[in-house]
């Protein structure tokens, strides 16, 4: 396991990139901030060190760990629930650190794994919803109207029914950066630098124009200065520990969504405990230089790729830049309208939904329950805090997960050919008589197929002089206790009629599951083949004994 992925060589792109993103960090991190009540400037900080840190370490190679207004307002939740000042500098320090620590541990315990159990509709829903968030969001920006709705699809139905409302001259710069950045867009060689010119032209013309249109600057003011050190108190840790993984998990999950979202450009695979990992240690490193906790960001993530990020090193950018610009200009930047922001935004989200675009027809396609969970996971995202959206998006995911596992487990008929190898065919409705019938199982072992392969299984009350090979090779792991009740149940029953019944192709763990739980002492030790290297090995085996057993009977019988 490398902790540090390699990172690259910079490219020209990822340096303009950086730049984009740093630009937008400084009117979208002070929003944030505010939104979750807390001072403006919180939010410049939280793009420098934790975008840095996180660029270093991510195996999502463009994602951009900052803060997000569903984290701002989770850290607001939780500071409230704990009767903690916003304002505390120390309580924020421990709270960003806490939530760091949590990303850490679950990072170095591999929980990351979980993340593959989450369903492609699932994932398709959730990160739409968040897409649509992203537009939602900057209505504002781009309109002058605040709609009154507090969820996603009725802030935009809102807006639209009162369209009459809109600000003519926010709406005019806001189409004009849509416009600029659709121009150079379409030309290649400018592409990846359509947002950059956009950003510039629009806010210049509107300087010189004297547009009257809300600008970065009236937010709050931009201070010229880096992040300042800051301590936690560890007296809060008690008060903020539990909500700590409540931010933890809202972060997680929102990362899980871009890597679901973005390629790698290099085409490597992201792993989701690294991303957690890196996280962590944005937010631990963050804590101590003013940040409030972060998490990745799709719509920074999004500005970082439609900007042209090629490599970790856009992200590195980004935060150094962020950190230059305040320094040095930070005045300057708020000369930026927020029509110009919103306008991008709105771009930016765009491009993230129809990047979904295939997902959803793939999802569509597939089933009708994989439609159902991929629309109530995208309600539930644009309806409901986020933190409920996760929860019901990974119920849904288990749910999907145990009807697909539940439906998986058959019997098949497996019968020897002349060539040595084995035809495979349903299973027959009625066990044959002398003869020794293989019946593969192919399935988890998962509780919920018992009583339909219950109905599978082959009718013996009529047979005679017959064996049972019961193959498990690629069946999984270990089985559910009810699974291993019908089983001993099954060879009961064959056992009354005097009919052999011998497994083979089972695992290790399953020897050893089939021991402890008595299992072996009714089967009888000769009659269990554990799988060996050589594919069918165990299956030949077990169908020899099955059959000297069968003979060894017949030749009691007869004498």
């Amino acid at each position: 396991m490398t902790l540090v992925p390699r990172p690259g060589r910079p490219t020209r792109q990822d340096a303009v990139s950086g730049f984009v993103t740093g630009l937008f960090s400084i009117p979208e991190g002070m929003a944030y901030a505010s939104i979750g009540g807390f001072a403006a400037p919180l939010g410049l900080w939280s793009g420098v060190v934790p975008t840095i840190v996180g660029s270093v370490f991510a195996r999502t190679v463009l994602m951009v760990t900052t803060l997000t207004s569903a984290i701002a307002l989770s850290s607001r939740s939780v500071l409230s629930d704990a009767g903690l000042d916003p304002g505390d500098a120390g309580a924020l320090a421990t709270l960003t650190i806490l939530v760091g620590l949590v990303m850490l541990i679950m990072g170095l315990l591999r929980l990351g794994s979980v993340m593959s159990f989450v369903s492609t509709a699932v994932m398709t829903g959730f990160t739409t919803g968040i897409a649509l968030q992203i537009v939602t969001g900057v209505i504002k920006d781009a309109t002058a109207y605040t709609p009154d709705a507090h969820n996603t699809i009725a802030k935009l139905v809102d807006a639209v029914a009162h369209v009459g409302d809109w600000d003519s001259s926010t709406v005019l710069v806001s189409v004009a950066t849509v416009a600029v950045w659709a121009a150079f867009k379409a030309v290649h060689r400018l592409e990846s630098y359509a947002t950059l010119i956009a950003l510039v032209v629009v806010s210049v013309a509107s300087a010189v124009l004297d547009t009257d249109v809300e600008l970065v600057g009236d937010i709050a003011g931009i201070p010229r200065s880096l992040p300042p050190f800051s301590a936690p108190d560890f007296g809060a840790v008690p008060d903020l520990a539990f909500g700590a993984i409540a931010i933890a998990l809202v972060a997680l999950a929102q990362a899980a969504g871009i890597g679901a979202a973005v390629a790698n450009p290099d085409g490597s695979r992201p792993d989701a405990s690294t991303d957690f990992r890196a996280q962590g240690l944005a937010n631990v490193a963050g804590g101590l230089f003013s940040a409030l906790p972060t998490g990745g960001s799709l719509s920074r993530t999004g500005v970082g790729t439609s900007a042209g990020a090629r490599t970790r090193w856009s992200g590195v950018f980004a935060g150094g830049w962020l950190a230059v610009i305040v320094l040095a200009v930070g005045p300057v930047a708020g000369e930026i309208p927020m029509a110009v922001i919103g306008g991008l935004l709105i771009v930016i989200g765009g491009e993230l939904i129809t990047g979904r675009f295939g997902d959803i027809m793939l999802v569509l396609r597939t089933s009708a329950l994989s439609s159902v969970a991929m629309v109530v996971t995208f309600l539930a995202t644009t309806q409901l805090p986020l933190q409920q959206a996760i929860f019901i998006g990974a119920g849904l995911s288990i749910l999907l997960y145990a009807v697909s596992a539940s439906r998986r487990g058959r019997l098949l008929l497996l019968t020897p050919v002349t060539d040595g190898g084995w035809l495979v065919e349903a299973p027959p409705r009625v066990l044959a008589s002398h003869r020794t019938t293989v019946l593969h199982y192919d399935g988890p072992s998962f509780f919920a197929e018992v009583n339909r392969l219950e109905e599978e299984w082959p009718e013996t009350r009529e047979t005679v002089d017959a064996a049972v090979v019961l193959s498990f090779r690629g069946s999984g792991g270990i089985p559910s206790a009810t699974f291993l009740k019908a089983l001993e149940q099954a060879a009961g029953r064959l056992h009354a009629r005097d009919i052999d019944l011998v497994l083979c192709g089972v695992s290790p763990s399953l020897f050893q599951v089939l021991e402890r739980s008595h299992a072996l002492d009714l089967l009888g030790e000769d009659s269990v083949h554990v799988e060996t290297p050589h594919l069918m090995d165990s299956l030949t085996t077990a169908y020899a004994a099955a059959e000297r057993k069968r003979a060894s009977r017949n030749e009691v019988t007869d004498n």
